[in-house]
């Protein structure tokens, strides 16, 4: 008689897996939605997770198909694998919803942010800041006397380290555009 092969946390009466299979830790995913690019789409998608007490981390959307009216709707969004997927299932019912993507489960992928910092300093202040924008690869997108308006590109990390060092350099604003992202190869 050969032994059973049987799994961890199952039971050899059951084919079942009596082990619970859901976690109470929260992930932050990226998902991509290719929707109908039409009016109050945007408005159905983002009153899901109103309606249902889902936080939106970040959100981007821009038309990318002329001819097929259609759009992508990047979304950043944090919670349990269970909320996730409660999510990605619910987006798919909504009528004018293509496609949805996980990003964080169906690989890698890239991720970039857009933002723009204006930094209003004087003397050696300027100068530093100068120096760091360098060093991060930000460009200098708008020059007067008392303040840059400095364009950086990359990760949220890279953009949020940038903002940090430049705090108490004279930083007085900030714009973002919110994580827009596309699976790799």
């Amino acid at each position: 008689m050969s032994a059973l092969k049987i799994k961890k946390g199952s039971s050899k009466h059951s084919a079942y897996n009596l082990r619970p299979n859901f976690s109470d830790v929260s992930e932050t995913h990226t998902l991509a939605v290719i929707v109908e690019n039409e009016p109050g789409v945007l408005a159905r998608v983002i009153g899901l997770f109103a309606g249902r007490g889902y936080n939106i981390d970040s959100l981007t959307v821009a038309e990318i198909d002329h001819e097929g009216h259609r759009s992508r709707i990047t979304i950043v969004t944090t919670g349990t694998p269970q909320i996730i997927e409660q999510i990605k299932a619910q987006l798919g019912r909504i009528v004018p919803v293509y496609d949805v993507h996980d990003l964080t489960v169906e690989g890698r992928a890239v991720e970039r942010e857009l933002a723009l910092l204006k930094v209003a300093g004087e003397g050696d202040k300027r100068v530093e800041a100068l120096r760091l924008a360098d060093i991060f690869r930000a460009n200098v997108v708008d020059s007067t006397l008392e303040s840059f308006v400095f364009e950086i590109t990359g990760t949220s990390e890279k953009i949020d380290a940038f903002a940090d060092l430049m705090r108490p350099l004279g930083l007085s604003d900030i714009a973002r555009t919110g994580i827009a992202a596309l699976p790799r190869g």
